[in-house]
């Protein structure tokens, strides 16, 4: 009993002088902060003489009894060791652990893939922390480290799997964008331009695209080591993420599917197969050529109207918005525009048969409705067409009414007759013809009563004036050209000793006076005998 009693004292004492040293204290307190290099050795030590204390004053009692108590006061003296030694641990995994973090995210070379990389960080890591439990390590005590190398697996196993999802997201990002700006502008291009063959070129475009992305995104995650199956969900995703740009793109373009009808039809009605801006001359067909504009914006809207990705047959849309065009030309007369009108009940219809909701851009009654507003929008387009056009033939027609013509052949018999009588009349007409005719070319006078009679006259009436002076100037300079030859020629002919009296002008002969005086006298007897004829038939002068 009383070696009970007295082996439970020194215990007692033994550990309490333990837990006050200051050696005790400066370690346990420098193991919360950081690493203490040589920590387990101190530590054993520290613990060794603690115990060679306790043997040496219980070394007279009975055995049996300081051993029981010996093995007590280990207990409770490895119980308050403990937290230093596990905060030590702690210590050596941070460190362990950062390391492999740094590692990792750091490493941006491309010799190993991601797993890879993984594996062998995290051995570097488990070496560095199994350096430093072993530097921690308390033989006495017979502590081991599996719960902390547990939880350090367990932590590099989540944060490569965080950084994993992380790099496969933004791969995934990047193959994404790589397919927004391929197919993007490529399929609103194709779609907008509307060429029979658009769909069959936006389908090869996304296979195309589609396909090249997969083989190189399957080339990147093989350094991920995935499965099978969650590489297909990859792969499966990048393609739906192809299908979802197009619908988006299409989607955009059927929003704008009117504004794409009369761009269409603008095309064929106000331009002509020279692509320059059609003139209303009269000689068009403006109901085939607006038949043909219509023809064009259903063809646009049909594209427009179903996703066509799938293999399907769609004839049947086709045939269904054509009838618009043909329903409309059975009630069409020239200056009119038939309202928008469907022979067909499928344009009755929500739904297109065959075609998934998914894959409707616009439904049937939707193109019905955008029918119906098209003719309407485009109505005003093809009544300024049909009035250009009368116009047009109106002043194309310079003769005057029929009844003028006969007017001007009754009140002109005078002066026809007047112009048979006087034959010289005729060459003034003829002079006065030749000068009109000429000024007329001048002018160009057809061209600019095209536009107008009103906007014709100004502009001939603006230009009148200086044609005329213009050609008066040109009359001048000729005339005094003229003059200049003829006195060049007569300074010569002085010069040259050949002028004689007869070159003279003011010297006459005789024989060229009296020609002269008797044409004279045969005019005026000829004027002196229609004088008398005029008086006698009572024609007025």
């Amino acid at each position: 009993m009383v070696a009970t009693v007295r082996c439970e004292e020194i215990a007692s004492e033994k550990l309490r002088e333990l837990a006050e040293s200051e050696e005790w204290r400066t370690l346990e307190s420098d193991s919360n902060t950081a690493i203490i290099p040589g920590f387990g050795k101190k530590l054993n030590n520290m613990l060794s003489q603690h115990l060679n204390r306790y043997d040496t004053e219980v070394v007279f009692f009975d055995e049996a009894v300081r051993t029981a108590k010996r093995q007590d006061l280990l207990k409770k003296t490895l119980e308050m060791l403990y937290p230093s030694y596990q905060a030590m641990l702690m210590h050596h995994r941070n460190k362990a652990f950062e390391n492999f973090k740094k590692d990792l995210e750091s490493d941006s070379s491309d010799d190993r893939g991601f797993a890879a990389k993984v594996r062998h960080y995290s051995q570097l890591c488990f070496t560095d922390f199994s350096q430093g439990s072993s530097d921690a390590s308390v033989q006495i005590a017979g502590w081991n480290d599996i719960k902390v190398r547990e939880k350090l697996q367990r932590d590099i196993d989540t944060h490569a799997t965080a950084l994993q999802t992380e790099k496969l997201a933004k791969i995934a990002g990047d193959y994404e964008e790589r397919l927004e700006k391929a197919l993007g502008d490529p399929v609103s291009s194709l779609l907008e331009s509307a060429n029979p063959d658009a769909w069959l070129s936006v389908k090869e475009l996304f296979v195309h695209e589609t396909s090249s992305a997969a083989v190189d995104l399957s080339a990147v995650l093989i350094g991920f080591e995935l499965k099978e199956q969650e590489e297909q969900k990859f792969i499966i995703n990048l393609k739906r993420t192809g299908r979802q740009i197009i619908e988006k793109k299409a989607r955009e373009e059927a929003n704008q599917a009117l504004m794409h009808m009369k761009e269409r039809f603008n095309q064929v009605f106000a331009y002509g197969p020279d692509t320059l801006p059609r003139v209303w001359t009269g000689k068009e067909d403006i109901k085939d050529i607006t038949r043909k504009g219509r023809m064009q914006a259903v063809k646009h809207l049909s594209i427009l109207a179903v996703l066509r990705l799938e293999g399907n047959d769609y004839d049947h849309i086709d045939s269904a918005l054509n009838s618009l065009v043909n329903d409309a030309g059975d009630y069409e007369c020239e200056g009119e525009v038939a309202p928008g009108m469907s022979g067909s009940s499928v344009l009755a219809s929500n739904t297109w048969e065959g075609v998934s909701a998914s894959d409707t851009l616009i439904t049937p009654v939707q193109c019905r409705g955008l029918w119906r507003q098209f003719n309407r929008e485009t109505e005003y387009t093809i009544s300024q067409a049909i009035a250009a056009q009368e116009a047009s033939k109106r002043n194309s027609s310079w003769l005057p009414p029929p009844w003028a013509i006969v007017a001007m052949m009754f009140l002109g018999f005078n002066e026809f007759m007047m112009l048979l009588r006087n034959p010289l009349y005729l060459v003034v007409v003829f002079v006065l013809f030749l000068l009109g005719r000429a000024v007329w070319v001048q002018l160009n006078v057809e061209q600019e009563f095209q536009h107008g009679f009103l906007a014709g006259a100004i502009s001939v009436s603006a230009k009148l004036l200086p044609t005329i002076m213009n050609f008066l100037k040109r009359l001048a300079e000729e005339s005094q050209q003229t003059i200049n030859n003829v006195n060049r020629n007569d300074v010569s002919s002085m010069t040259s000793g050949n002028y004689t009296r007869a070159d003279s002008p003011r010297q006459t002969p005789v024989k060229e006076m009296s020609s002269f005086t008797e044409s004279l006298g045969d005019a005026h007897k000829d004027r002196d005998e229609r004088l008398t004829y005029r008086h006698a038939a009572k024609i007025p002068s």
